[in-house]
């Protein structure tokens, strides 16, 4: 019986210590409070500025630098976009994008390190007639803030049906 008292005693005193990631969960919330959202919100829109740039004045090869090494991403699979990745493939992959223009509708913040972006993006594309051509997509991407403090495409998922 007192083993018995002993054990309960016991596992009443650390029960009230309090579970440990309660404490972790605390520290998270309090960083993504004192984090300044409308500084983080203005990278991620000069992030946004940037990739579009990039892709205007084509420099491709600068992409990279958008995106987390781990990046999954899920494009479109219309009429459209399908004709355009054969016409790519087609063509030795000449067929870039001309121009990007993403028009966010929500941004959001999740934690110091996690953020998504959602909204609909324009690409515009130039054929082998010199027919411009402009799809459109909803995405929803996922960015993660790398140790340096960038924010960078982590994982995307764009759907050729448009929202209004």
């Amino acid at each position: 019986m007192k083993n018995l008292v002993l054990v309960f005693l016991i596992t009443a005193l650390l029960s009230c210590q309090g579970n440990p990631s309660d404490a972790s969960s605390e520290k998270e919330t309090e960083s993504v409070h004192t984090l300044d959202k409308d500084a983080e919100l203005a990278k991620i829109q000069e992030v946004r500025n940037s990739f579009q740039k990039t892709v205007k004045e084509k420099r491709y090869g600068d992409l990279g630098q958008f995106v987390t090494d781990d990046l999954i991403s899920i494009g479109p699979g219309s009429e459209d976009w399908i004709a355009y990745r054969k016409l790519r493939e087609q063509y030795g992959n000449k067929f870039r994008y001309d121009s990007i223009k993403m028009n966010p509708i929500e941004t959001v913040i999740l934690s110091d390190t996690m953020a998504y972006d959602f909204g609909v993006s324009s690409v515009f594309y130039t054929d082998e007639n010199g027919t411009v051509h402009e799809m459109e997509d909803t995405f929803l991407v996922i960015m993660k803030k790398t140790k340096e403090g960038e924010w960078k495409l982590f994982r995307e998922l764009a759907s050729s049906l448009v929202v209004d």
